[in-house]
Formats: structure tokens, C-alpha cells, sequence
């Protein structure tokens, strides 16, 4: 089974295929951030009122550390355990795709924090500032609760490997990055900041992606051992969902306190509880907070953008698209 103890070599006959698929489709989706061109995003920071200027400030020093964490736990306590070669394959591609994001935010402290001083502030605001180093302490706590699994012996140790997933890819990936998102996309629905709002597509793509894996193995785990998802695993898992909420919630009144035009705290709140629900529906598991999405520029990341080709690479395309066009073809 997908979480007994070991190290399987075997890719042939392959026992997880859609793993395989979802690896193939990672390398399909490559970019780089010398694609990704902030230079224009300097003349709107410029304009930049203080309130907007803290908010960005607070969002770069959250993004400075926010994908070493999720590599960090995913050398430490994914890799080890996810006993599938497939499955090894695509999180070797998720660890390249999180080295990437790192990449793109310290390109993206080194353009908007010019000044050395401040770029050691945002790096240390895991220890600093108050709304992050919550949200970093949720995130270590979990990481520690699976760090002395050696091997996934009991149903003990499946639950808590379990709960470590479900946390990286539902509460961290799929809850705090996306609170993340909301506020560049509401800049971008501005006008404002389309560098960043153009790197965040591609992370945006990338961290669905990671979502997609974890809660395929979790689908997997369900049918191979469904005696793990019990009434106390759903309850620790609404449990752990409830409290990322509220961290985000505190990095929320932090960045926009009672709020900004289009941006307040109140439909905030109500993004993240949405969010938070959508995750537990995907683990077939009972909404908590039954909130809608106010925000309408997050409800289009659902859908691939279309984006004029001939002024930048579009972010929905793949690499290595083949075949002709026929530019006298009747559209």
C-alpha cells in the first residue's frame, strides 16, 4: 500500500499511473523567473499611499520564507513516506517547482526593498512580526508531528503522516497561500503591480498542482485503508483548518486593518472561510463556516487565463505545444 514502510524502485508495472501523469504535466508546465518582468511594478510603488505600502511590505516578508517551510517539510516528512517511485517522481518536481518560487520572491525583495536593512527585516519576520511568526509556528508545529516517523508502523503514525499532508497542501499551500493571492490579485484588479501579479500566476498554477497530489495520495490512502478516516480524523482535521483560519485572520487585520477600497476585512474573513470549505469538501469532509467568495478576481483564477500572446508568454500554456497554424484559416 501507498503508506507501507519502505523504499519501492519498481516503476514498472506502475501501481500509481496518475501520479506518473501529474509529474509529466509538472514538466509541461516549466517557467523561469527571468520570464518575470517587475520593472514596471517599481513606478506603481512609487504612487503607493503608506497603507498600501505596509500591506505590501508585510506580503513580501510573509512570501520570504513561505515556500522554504513547504520544501523544507516536504524534504523532511513527504518524500520519506510516499512509498510509490511515481509518486517520488512528481514531489522531486515539486521540490525544483518550490526552488523556483523561492527564487521568484527573493527577486522580488531584491527589486522592492532596495535597501539591505530592510530585506534582513522581511527574512526575519518569521521571528519579528507578529502576524507571520503565527503562521510559522503553525506551520513548524506540524512539521515537528511528523519529524520523528521513522516508518508509518501503525495507524497511529498513518494519521499523523495524514494530517501532516493534509495540513501542507490544505491549510499552507491551499489556505494562507491563497490569502496571499487575494491581495495581489485585488492590486492587479487596480491596475496595479502586474509583475507581480504575473510570477503569482504561474505560483498560483504551481501551488494548485501541489494541492491536486496531496489529495490524490489522501484519495488513495481512503480507498486502500479507509479505517484511517475516522470521526476523530475528520474532527482534527476541521480542528486544524479552523486554526489556520484564524492565523490568517490575524495577517489579515495586520495588512488592511478595518480595510481598503475593494479590500476589507470583512470579505476577508469571508474568502478565507470559503476557502477553508472548499478544502474540506475535497476531503469529503463537512464544511465549516458556509461563507461565499466576495471576491470576483479570485473567482476567475478558476478558469486559465487568456492573455494576448504576442505581448508576453501566456501563463495557461504549456511548453513544447506542437503543431501548425494556418494564419489564412477563417476564424
Amino acid at each position: 500500500m501507498l503508506l507501507d514502510p519502505g523504499m519501492d524502485l519498481t516503476l514498472r508495472p506502475m501501481k500509481y499511473p496518475d501520479f506518473y501523469e501529474q509529474y509529466r504535466a509538472a514538466i509541461r508546465n516549466t517557467w523561469t523567473v527571468e520570464e518575470v518582468d517587475l520593472a514596471s511594478d517599481l513606478t506603481d510603488l512609487a504612487s503607493f499611499t503608506e497603507q498600501e505600502r505596509h500591506l505590501i511590505n508585510r506580503l513580501v516578508a510573509f512570501f520570504a520564507t513561505g515556500d522554504t517551510i513547504v520544501a523544507n517539510n516536504l524534504v523532511l516528512n513527504l518524500y520519506q513516506h510516499i512509498n510509490s517511485p511515481e509518486g517520488r517522481l512528481y514531489l522531486s518536481r515539486q521540490l525544483f517547482e518550490e526552488a523556483v518560487h523561492v527564487q521568484f520572491y527573493l527577486t522580488l525583495l531584491d527589486t522592492y526593498l532596495p535597501d539591505h536593512e530592510d530585506r534582513v527585516k522581511a527574512f526575519a519576520a518569521v521571528e519579528n512580526i507578529p502576524s507571520i511568526k503565527e503562521k510559522a509556528d503553525f506551520c513548524f508545529k506540524w512539521i515537528d508531528s511528523a519529524f520523528q516517523l521513522d516508518e508509518l508502523k501503525t495507524k497511529d503514525d498513518r494519521r499523523a503522516f495524514l494530517l501532516n499532508l493534509i495540513c501542507f497542501a490544505g491549510c499552507i499551500e491551499g489556505l494562507f497561500f491563497y490569502g496571499a493571492f487575494a491581495y495581489v490579485y485585488w492590486l492587479r484588479s487596480r491596475g496595479l503591480l502586474d509583475g507581480l501579479a504575473t510570477g503569482t500566476n504561474w505560483v498560483f498554477r504551481d501551488e494548485s498542482c501541489h494541492m491536486n497530489f496531496a489529495f490524490s495520495v489522501v484519495d488513495i490512502v481512503r480507498e486502500e485503508e479507509p479505517d484511517l478516516f475516522d470521526a476523530k480524523m475528520e474532527a482534527d482535521v476541521r480542528s486544524m483548518m479552523e486554526e489556520a483560519v484564524e492565523c490568517e485572520l490575524q495577517f489579515a487585520a495586520d495588512l488592511i486593518g478595518d480595510g481598503m477600497p475593494g479590500m476589507t476585512y470583512k470579505d476577508m474573513k469571508s474568502y478565507l472561510e470559503n476557502v477553508a470549505d472548499q478544502r474540506l469538501k475535497r476531503l469529503g469532509m463537512k464544511e465549516i463556516y458556509g461563507s461565499t467568495n466576495p471576491f470576483p478576481f479570485m473567482a476567475l483564477q478558476d478558469v486559465q487565463e487568456l492573455t494576448n500572446f504576442f505581448e508576453r508568454r501566456p501563463t495557461a500554456y504549456q511548453v513544447a505545444v506542437e503543431g501548425k497554424v494556418d494564419l489564412d484559416e477563417d476564424f
